[in-house]
């Protein structure tokens, strides 16, 4: 009797994971977002990014369009600060440029840590275009005032090999740049 019950339980037990399995959408089974996540290639390697649209709709939304539009592609890091962060997304190098869209501030309590990627803005909260930057630690100073778009799922040593910037405004001459920049939905299998 107790060997008929172990097989039921455990047939019990396989149907309801097969169920579950059916049920519950890709993100929530461990799936890659692959419309969410983007490939930043760069001369080292590959940067994988998931974005958060949960937390900022419309900074994700403009990443893709942007990314689908080849905007970043050959685009500086333009400033770079040793153990703060790497900063990219200005096709001028100067980092003053950006797409010319302006978007409203999407703040959250979610920290700056090594691997967010926030984007960057000017003094006005709702200033953020198409430059963003990538943590290389922790920065509570950010907390609160800095919309987090995103997070490096992989990849985070090839953004420790970017070329670093000197000052305290981090300009890099001769910098490293973007090779390209894909959304994961859109790209070829290798």
């Amino acid at each position: 009797m107790r060997s008929v019950l172990g097989r039921l339980g455990a047939a019990l037990a396989v149907a309801l994971t097969l169920a579950l399995a059916t049920a519950l959408p890709a993100a929530a089974q461990g799936k890659p977002d692959l419309e969410n996540t983007l490939y930043l290639d760069t001369a080292y390697g590959r940067v994988v990014i998931k974005l958060r649209p949960d937390l900022a709709p419309k900074h994700a939304a403009r990443l893709k369009e942007l990314t689908r539009a080849n905007f970043y592609n050959g685009v500086p890091f333009h400033r770079v600060i040793e153990g703060f962060m790497a900063q990219t997304g200005d096709p001028t190098g100067t980092g003053t440029g950006g797409s010319g869209v302006k978007l409203p501030a999407e703040f959250s309590n979610v920290p700056f840590k090594r691997g967010v990627v926030g984007m960057a803005r000017a003094t006005s909260p709702d200033s953020a275009d198409s430059q963003f930057f990538i943590m290389f630690d922790e920065t509570p100073s950010l907390n609160g005032k800095y919309t987090v778009v995103g997070e490096v799922v992989s990849g985070m040593e090839f953004v420790d090999k970017i070329k670093k910037g000197t000052g305290q405004g981090g300009t890099v001459s001769n910098p490293d740049k973007v090779v390209k920049m894909t959304v994961a939905a859109d790209a070829k299998p290798k």
